[in-house]
């Protein structure tokens, strides 16, 4: 018998990029959030800010190519 398969927290492909996109989503909204603190403050760093946008945006380029691929492609 293999224990590998027998695992109760064994989790499928779609489980697992549905996880990770939970976890972008939350790394994603808190950048939201440190990006408008930054920009209130009354002298940004604005390396640290552009440093922390281009950041959100791979975040929000990975969220997408998750989504896309927990999305099925339908025929229109």
């Amino acid at each position: 018998m293999n224990a590998h398969t027998d695992s109760p927290i064994e989790m499928n492909t779609d489980e697992v990029l549905r996880v990770k996109l939970e976890v972008l989503k939350r790394e994603h909204r808190d950048l939201d959030e440190a990006i408008g603190a930054l920009v209130k403050d009354a002298h940004p760093d604005q390396l640290r800010l552009v440093r922390l946008k281009k950041q959100k945006l791979s975040l929000k380029d990975q969220i997408a190519r998750i989504e896309d691929r927990l999305t099925p492609d339908i025929i229109a």
